[in-house]
């Protein structure tokens, strides 16, 4: 399972001493971004998050896993492993 990442171009724009990003409001819409977001240094950069954000349904869960069409033959060895015994302790 691979997910597509999407990039996009996106200037900084001077705010005061600092500098902004515009958020294309497609994306603000789709990710329902508010007044705040979260941002997050990684390894791999900078991560902006959703502050607080629409979390989904089960229903909208269960649709995009069904999405993936992931496979789960391999499910069964996990539930073998022996790690819920350490969270017995």
């Amino acid at each position: 399972m691979q997910k597509q990442i999407r990039s996009r171009d996106a200037k900084l724009v001077p705010i005061g001493n600092s500098k902004g990003v515009r958020i294309p409001k497609e994306l603000i819409q789709k990710y329902g971004l508010k007044d705040s977001i979260l941002l997050e240094e990684t390894e791999s950069g900078l991560l902006l998050r959703n502050k607080g954000g629409r979390r989904l349904s089960w229903e909208e869960t269960y649709k995009a896993m069904a999405e993936e069409k992931e496979h789960w033959e391999d499910f069964d060895a996990t539930l073998q492993d022996g790690l819920e015994e350490d969270f017995d302790r």
